[in-house]
């Protein structure tokens, strides 16, 4: 079996992870300008423009970490698992958009974003032995959405 050239793997995790984070916001950005309009933020809810660009650099950041781990030379069980485990924490940050904007659910969503932020630490930890770099670049996501479960706790507090 012929594996594919790193390139190639690049561009499919990167593309891939980028194109999942926009559908879910695609798919729920008639309530940003609605719903979340209405709903009581605290103080340090940043403005809505800085989202999309924070979100598109992690996003880029953790298709690359996803790249590298895939290019790696382990054994293919324990780089399988690894992925296994991106997907997962990928699935999950999809899934809040839905149930935080979708369904218009914070109290759902934050349940929800400390299942996500257990399995980005679970994602970290898989790659670390794997790939140092990889496990770095996935840091800045862990402490977005630390940031974004406290803000989300605080929107539920508030509302």
């Amino acid at each position: 079996m012929r594996t594919l050239p790193a390139p190639v793997k690049f561009s499919i995790t990167i593309i891939g992870t980028l194109a999942l984070g926009s559908l879910s916001g695609l798919l729920t950005a008639d309530a940003i300008g609605t719903w979340y309009v209405g709903i009581n933020k605290p103080f340090f809810n940043p403005p809505n423009w800085i989202f999309g660009p924070v979100w598109t650099v992690l996003y880029i950041l953790m298709g690359i970490a996803a790249g590298l781990v895939w290019n790696s030379n382990v054994v293919p069980r324990i780089k399988h698992r690894a992925l296994g485990v991106y997907l997962l924490q990928l699935f999950l940050n999809f899934l809040w958009s839905l149930l935080f904007f979708g369904l218009r659910s914070p109290v759902l969503a934050l349940v929800e974003i400390v299942l996500l932020w257990l399995a980005i630490v679970m994602c970290i930890r898989a790659f670390g032995p794997i790939h140092r770099t990889a496990m770095l670049l996935l840091l800045p996501y862990l402490l977005w959405v630390s940031f974004a479960a406290v803000l989300n706790g605080a929107i539920v507090f508030l509302n």
